[in-house]
């Protein structure tokens, strides 16, 4: 029985991740560790945690979700393992693993660690953010199970199943290399295309009257916490600049069939890429 669950990190998916667990195991105590503690108080306000507490309680856990930006977890999560228990499991929910899985592989409880990615997420952070079903029915990337003690795995896994998450399992370099594409590439490209439009508007100022629906999905991930995404880009760097070369080479040649006048080739490459809709079709 996962009773005793703290958060560290109270923002969109600490928080939602409260809300699930709560709902789905009401004799759970959910306490909050937080830097902020204006960030604690609007969690107990919302009803999000149920105390405030300290990483000197650990030791009573069973369940510990790492939920900080990922460079931070990479300094946290040895000194995490160290306090807690023999029986308590500690996750961490960042969007990169091989660093995570790198930093640990020789602690004496590495057992007591499970590495996972839940993808999902709003463009807003912070305990406000957390809203509950954030995790129905999405991906749930699992790294290196097998080095998990199996009887906390399967506690934290039934857990996670319940409010919703599809398990799957990969190792942390294929994880990382994968989520560059998925993931990373998006709010780049988000990020930048905002800074384009932001430049823009400087001399036409009426740009954003304009601004419909196409726009402001496309950009919607431009208003994501440069906090977080700094530290992922990081740590992920590698894996980051090669989907950059290969974004960049697919807007150089559509520019310059633009401007050769190549407009059956222009045709023709998004003819291809609404292929795309039978792949997310299939995986939704």
């Amino acid at each position: 029985m996962m009773q005793n669950i703290y958060i560290i990190g109270i923002g969109l998916i600490g928080g939602s991740l409260a809300l699930d667990i709560k709902r789905k195991r009401p004799e759970a105590i959910i306490h909050g560790i937080d830097n902020s503690e204006d960030h604690l108080n609007q969690a107990l306000e919302l009803n999000i945690i149920d105390e405030k507490a300290a990483l000197d309680d650990l030791e009573k856990a069973d369940l510990v979700i790492l939920s900080i930006p990922v460079d931070a977890s990479v300094e946290l999560l040895p000194r995490v393992l160290d306090r807690i228990s023999d029986f308590g499991l500690v996750v961490d929910v960042g969007s990169t693993k091989l660093d995570i899985c790198e930093i640990v592989k020789e602690h004496p409880k590495r057992r007591n660690f499970l590495a996972m990615h839940p993808i999902a997420g709003t463009e807003f952070s912070g305990p406000k953010a957390a809203i509950p079903d954030l995790f129905q029915h999405k991906t749930n990337i699992v790294c290196e199970v097998e080095k998990t003690a199996f009887k906390l795995q399967e506690k934290a896994l039934n857990l996670f199943s319940e409010i919703g998450m599809r398990m799957r399992y990969m190792n942390p370099e294929s994880h990382d290399k994968h989520i560059a594409y998925m993931s990373h590439l998006s709010h780049i490209s988000s990020f930048m295309l905002g800074k384009t439009v932001i430049e823009k508007e400087k001399n036409e100022r009426d740009i954003f009257d304009m601004a419909g629906s196409g726009f402001e999905s496309t950009v919607r991930l431009a208003k994501s916490s440069p906090a977080m995404w700094t530290p992922i880009f990081k740590q992920n760097k590698e894996n980051v600049i090669e989907t950059l070369e290969d974004y960049i080479a697919n807007l150089t040649q559509f520019k310059e069939m633009m401007e050769k006048d190549d407009f059956d080739g222009v045709y023709n490459e998004m003819k291809d890429t609404n292929y795309i809709k039978q792949i997310l079709n299939g995986i939704s």
